[in-house]
């Protein structure tokens, strides 16, 4: 008996075991297929993100690794369809399969109805990432600094129809998907000539879960719906409370609607939608285990057939997932929202930054101003608030003096106090003067 050999794993195996006799390996090139689920579905996602729809649907026939992730996001997709408005039509959660309606926005509080939300949605965050990314400011307020707050003042134009069909900006991202399709292809007819029937069946099972993937995609239509407003509703002014400031909604109270409750989905004009994904879904993940099971069994060359096909496809989805689709979806949110127009100030004081907010609202009631600037209630305070807010209130000028925060009864500090906060409130007022027809107008 020759000795054994301590680098062969078998020889680690001291007796027989079952189904010894079978010669059949597991090849671990299948577990290869089981990763890049995230980028897989970045690169379905072009069909409709990226535009290039009537195309994309025809560029998705290509052996793409990340199967069973693909499977299971399909599988939710499939249980997030629910009826639509319109008869025979089923809509989906978009955030199931491609997370593009997942993030939470930031709180919006309404000035007028007096409407507070604790916490918006995903129109709302992509509207915060686009004031954040604004890299001029249009004016900077004076006096002391405690830590620079942005106040983003965002002028909303006419607000869409309830429910509207969104046209994606036309990319050549999905066009360059004709690399992965070929190279596919062209594995399955070398698999084939060299009669490597088990690589040829992977490679062409692959091909046609994505591809059926893609095709069922890209049958749903790109919305994007918002509520209704009543007729005569109050206007539709807010605040969405950020980190390091605050962004000024401005417009009618369904254009305001449109960013705190408006939504993208996918919509299917077709009742068996559900069940197409559903089955959809399962290709992708008996893709998996086709791998998995059958990969071990063909040659080293078709096994290199398998392995490059995933490789051209796993690089093309990665480069697409590279993508900020974020941008993208904001520069579609901005066609959404008729181009609004972006205004963004600094001011060095969270108390210069309330007195602006109301300024900029033009608010002329106590009880608005009060709840639009929240703060501790002191003497000083109280003494501030009083003078400021019924300045605001009579529309006069935010202008003090040296009488106005000597008050009697008041101690040497406390004074001191009193007239840091009262200049602050006229640095608020200087700047917003200075901007008064950019802001009004």
């Amino acid at each position: 008996m020759p000795p054994l050999n301590p680098l062969d794993s078998r020889a680690l195996i001291a007796e027989p075991t079952p189904l010894s006799h079978v010669n059949f390996v597991l090849n671990s090139a299948a577990v290869a297929g089981l990763f890049g689920g995230e980028e897989a579905l970045a690169s379905m996602a072009t069909v409709h993100i990226f535009g290039g729809k009537a195309w994309g649907t025809l560029l998705g026939w290509y052996n793409s690794p990340g199967s069973y992730t693909m499977g299971i996001s399909f599988m939710r997709l499939a249980r997030s369809a629910t009826p639509a408005y319109d008869h025979g039509a089923v809509q989906a959660h978009l955030a199931a399969l491609l997370e593009y309606d997942a993030w939470k926005g930031p709180k919006f509080t309404a000035v007028h109805s007096g409407t507070t939300m604790h916490e918006t949605g995903h129109i709302a965050a992509l509207l915060n990432k686009e004031c954040a990314d604004l890299r001029t400011a249009t004016g900077v307020a004076g006096g002391r600094v405690t830590k620079s707050v942005t106040v983003t003042i965002v002028k909303l134009g006419q607000p869409p129809r309830a429910s509207v069909e969104v046209l994606s900006p036309i990319l050549y991202a999905s066009y360059f998907a004709i690399i992965p399709v070929t190279v596919s292809m062209t594995a399955c007819v070398l698999s084939a000539v060299y009669s490597d029937w088990y690589a040829l069946a992977i490679i062409l099972f692959g091909i046609t879960a994505n591809g059926s993937a893609s095709m069922v995609i890209g049958s749903g239509k790109f919305f994007f719906t918002h509520p209704e407003s009543a007729p005569g509703s109050l206007p539709g002014d807010g605040i969405l409370d950020l980190d390091d400031g605050v962004v000024l909604l401005k417009g009618e109270e369904e254009a305001v609607s449109v960013v705190t409750r408006g939504r993208f989905f996918l919509l299917f004009r077709s009742e068996g939608a559900s069940l197409k994904l559903g089955i959809c879904s399962i290709l992708l993940i008996m893709q998996s285990l086709v791998m998995l099971i059958f990969i071990s069994q063909s040659s080293f060359f078709g096994q290199l057939m398998f392995v490059g096909s995933l490789t051209l496809s796993w690089a093309y989805n990665l480069w697409v997932w590279t993508f900020d689709k974020g941008k993208i979806q904001r520069k579609i949110l901005n066609e959404i929202l008729g181009q609004p127009v972006f205004t963004k100030f600094i001011l060095k004081t969270r108390t210069s930054m309330l007195v602006f907010v109301a300024l900029a609202l033009q608010l002329r009631d106590a009880t608005k101003i009060i709840k639009v600037a929240v703060f501790p209630s002191t003497e000083v305070w109280d003494k501030w608030k009083e003078m400021v807010i019924e300045r605001l209130v009579g529309g006069q000028e935010l202008e003090f003096k040296q009488e106005d925060w000597n008050c009697d009864g008041f101690s040497d500090e406390q004074k001191c106090l009193l007239e840091v906060f009262l200049k602050d409130a006229m640095a608020a007022y200087a700047l917003f003067k200075t901007h008064e027809k950019d802001i009004l107008t």
